[in-house]
């Protein structure tokens, strides 16, 4: 039976491809596409993904727009990765799909509410804002979402700042929200994701797939490659969002270990930080784990053959 999930992300070049990979694999049933303030303006990324959707012909899945800011701090977005637009390098088409009336939160709260308990598995790859206030407006949602797989923070690596992932560092009082509710929580951090790099023989099997979908990655990942040699001096870019989707899809594209973790909120320089404490085995009743490594062939498999299968 295919996977059910909830796609909240913020595109972005990574979450562009994310939701191509949770579009074009067979064993995802995407229920929603949902949009949170992140990689920039809540009104550019929705529109990113609405284009994205245009691309891939998506049609018959929600999109609805949700925070368009974070719970308590000013709005930080990220143009020196991902440019002005959210989603700068490839020519977008013009969306014709329209988004949902209600806010993304209700739509998260009522697809819960309305599908069997544990049948939903959401996968946040922006800000986690549009799940702390779903969790806050709607309590028993906590106890119905099978778990939460979400693609932020790194238990031994920043970005935003020297310990601070960005996705968690925008909105920190959001992820402390979701870290803390009971739900089963995979952390696909930074530790991860930047196994997961477009190298240059990566790039070729994607132009191999001889589609306007293969060639718009292409395009993305030539962008992005850019800005994060400009900006953090990679090489080839790591490509973070499809890995939490690829985790759902088949948790053995990568190593996890369960660990307590919890979101710092007054350092003066460690803000935003995911402080996961390894000194001890996890309790029992530890409901968190973070990803530790990638079977980078696997991985990277799975995003071919979702592209292969967009038409």
């Amino acid at each position: 039976m295919a996977k059910k999930i909830i796609l909240d992300c913020d595109p972005g070049h990574d979450d562009a491809i994310a939701l191509l990979l949770a579009y074009g694999n067979p064993e995802i049933d995407l229920l929603a596409v949902t949009t949170v303030a992140g990689n920039q303006t809540l009104e550019k990324v929705t529109h990113n993904a609405l284009a994205v959707a245009e691309m891939a012909k998506i049609q018959g899945i929600p999109f609805a727009a949700g925070a368009s800011r974070p719970l308590v701090r000013d709005i930080e977005v990220a143009p020196d990765i991902h440019g002005d637009s959210g989603l700068d390098g490839p020519k977008l088409p013009e969306p014709t799909l329209m988004l949902e009336s209600c806010h993304a939160v209700e739509l998260i709260i009522k697809l819960i509410m309305s599908h069997p308990p544990k049948t939903i598995t959401l996968v946040p790859t922006g800000a986690l804002t549009n799940i702390a206030l779903a969790a806050r407006l709607e309590p028993r949602i906590v106890e119905r979402v099978k778990e939460v797989v979400l693609m932020g923070g790194g238990y031994h690596v920043g970005n935003w700042s020297a310990v601070a992932e960005f996705n968690i560092k925008i909105d920190p009082e959001a992820a402390h929200i979701v870290f803390n509710e009971k739900w089963p929580l995979t952390m696909v951090g930074l530790d991860l994701t930047h196994q997961a790099l477009a190298t240059p023989d990566i790039v070729a099997n994607i132009t191999e797939v001889g589609t306007d979908c293969s060639q718009f990655v292409i395009e993305l990942l030539a962008f992005f490659g850019r800005m994060y040699k400009q900006a953090q001096g990679f090489d080839a870019p790591p490509v973070h969002d499809p890995c939490a989707v690829a985790y759902v899809i088949d948790p053995t594209v990568m190593t996890t270990q369960r660990v307590p973790v919890d979101i710092e909120l007054t350092g003066t320089l460690t803000l935003g930080m995911t402080v996961a404490d390894f000194r001890h085995p996890a309790p029992d009743d530890c409901h968190t784990q973070v990803a530790v490594k990638l079977d980078h062939a696997k991985f990277w498999q799975l995003v071919v053959d979702a592209l292969k299968n967009i038409r």
